[in-house]
């Protein structure tokens, strides 16, 4: 009573569990600021700030308010300043808002609320700062800030609500590790090595193609294989091609586009376009790799499949290439953004909003289909090697021995790129089913480094490193040497009979 003249009131850490009868502003008619944080208030009553119309700072936070009553605010025609974060609110109508036409800052982060209704903010149109953090806001809509024209400052738990509020200027947080308000790829490594890596492995598998075209081997099934695998593997290339171009077109301005990418028919395409390579090329794989160790196992066995047979398995490793890709699109409803999850397309990165469709769906083909085949693939090595082992033990030539270190070497480096590639992926999910805390930076490495590995070393590993190849083709070489030699020597001879007869 009598503090006429007060501006200034600070209550900070108190234990006041409710307002006075009488509005604390009818002994205090000038108090511009009121700072009540870290009390033990539950409920906020319509005539608690009557005749505040000063007030222009009002600070709540770390409270244990649950309940706003309609018109606790309407009064405070001159606030400039909300506070109510760190509280116990689970449902904030828009019409507890109403009044608060000068409000330039608000903060209602850390609390439970359910969910933020479309029109929440419209009745506070000069509103420059907005604090959502540590809000889930499953039903989060650009109609939710369209009519906040001077909104500069808006900060958010996850980095992907920043897309629904293209037009504020500062968003935090700035990226999900994967994509950042300025481009799609967030860091300058990834934005330059996506083009590296893709040429690479595009150019690679493309001259393995080429030279198996034209390089005649006796083994036409196996070559058959490797021209299916090397197919699959350069759709990884053309996905990082893709993912280069459209970080290029977006650069300096992505959150603009972030939204209607992550939706669009592009996203999805390139999405699926990584999915297909990745599992063809894993059945693929696979294949290959039982039908060397039934080779090597069972020498004399009649595991062995014929040309037609072999032909027929491609084509059905393909088909389910495709099947296990697009189900995603048969099921929209369920799946709903499987591929657009993240600026990246690939469905490996979780944030918590996917569907139980989806995240099922997503974790039966990385720890059911590919860990299976990763499985298969060194039991399968490690069977051969030993075989090949037994089998040179049992005689003393250096020969042999020298051979086994080669084979040993060679089934050691094929069993290595696929680990490499494979187990930080199954870590990866595994974390994900543990709700572990993952940062976004560790899946744009992986979808830019990691996954790649197969589909670059693939070419050399099957293809170039290969002693029957490498003599096929030096036989072609020597050849086409000798094929033109001969014509030279008989243009020369020709040439010569000319200059005498002359």
């Amino acid at each position: 009573m009598g503090l006429k003249s007060l501006v200034y009131l600070n209550l900070h850490k108190n234990s006041l569990q409710a307002m006075p009868n009488a509005s604390v502003c009818a002994e205090m008619p000038v108090l511009d600021w009121l700072d009540l944080e870290e009390n033990q208030f539950q409920a906020l009553q319509s005539s608690d700030f009557q005749g505040c119309s000063q007030l222009s700072v009002l600070v709540l936070n770390r409270n244990k308010i649950k309940q706003i009553q309609k018109g606790t605010f309407s009064r405070l025609s001159g606030l400039v300043d909300l506070d109510l974060s760190s509280n116990r609110i689970q449902e904030l109508l828009p019409s507890a808002f109403v009044g608060l036409h000068k409000l330039r800052q608000l903060n209602i982060s850390n609390n439970p609320l359910h969910q933020i209704f479309l029109d929440e903010f419209d009745s506070m149109p000069l509103l420059q700062s907005l604090s959502l953090e540590g809000l889930e806001i499953p039903n989060i809509h650009s109609r939710m800030f369209e009519k906040l024209r001077f909104l500069s400052h808006i900060y958010f738990k996850k980095f992907r609500y920043c897309s629904f509020a293209p037009h504020v200027r500062k968003c935090k947080p700035n990226t999900d590790g994967i994509s950042s308000l300025e481009n799609l790829l967030a860091n300058i490594i990834l934005r330059v090595f996506v083009w590296v890596i893709a040429f690479i492995t595009c150019f690679g598998n493309l001259f393995v193609i080429f030279m198996r075209s034209f390089v005649v081997t006796e083994n036409s099934k196996h070559t058959m294989a490797i021209k299916s695998l090397c197919c699959a593997d350069c759709l990884m290339g053309v996905y990082l091609f893709c993912l280069g171009t459209f970080d290029l077109m977006f650069a300096g301005e992505y959150n603009k586009h972030a939204q209607a990418w992550m939706a669009s028919v592009s996203c999805q395409l390139v999405g699926s376009l990584a999915m297909l390579s990745s599992e063809v090329s894993v059945l693929l794989l696979t294949y290959m790799t039982l039908q060397k160790y039934l080779c090597i196992v069972f020498p004399f066995s009649r595991y062995g499949a014929s040309k037609k047979r072999t032909r027929c398995i491609l084509v059905l490793i393909w088909v389910l290439g495709f099947v296990l890709t697009l189900v995603p699109f048969l099921c929209l409803e369920s799946f709903r953004k499987f591929y657009g999850a993240n600026g990246v397309c690939f469905p490996l990165h979780s944030d918590g909003t996917e569907s139980q469709s989806a995240r099922r769906y997503s974790t039966g083909i990385f720890l059911g289909v590919n860990l299976v085949a990763f499985v298969t693939i060194v039991f399968a090595y490690t069977s051969m090697f030993f075989s090949i082992h037994t089998t040179a033990a049992r005689t003393a030539e250096r020969s042999v021995f020298s051979m086994e270190v080669a084979v040993a070497k060679r089934f050691f480096f094929i069993v290595l790129t696929n680990a490499l590639c494979w187990i930080p992926i199954f870590l990866l999910k595994t974390f994900f089913l543990l709700e572990m805390e993952i940062p976004g930076s560790v899946t744009s490495w992986l979808v830019i480094f990691i996954l790649p590995i197969n589909s670059a070393l693939n070419p050399i590993l099957y293809t170039i490193t290969t002693t029957s190849f490498r003599e096929k083709l030096k036989q072609c070489l020597e050849t086409n040497r000798t094929s033109l030699q001969e014509t030279q020597g008989k243009s020369f001879l020709l040439l010569s009979t000319h200059t005498t007869t002359v």
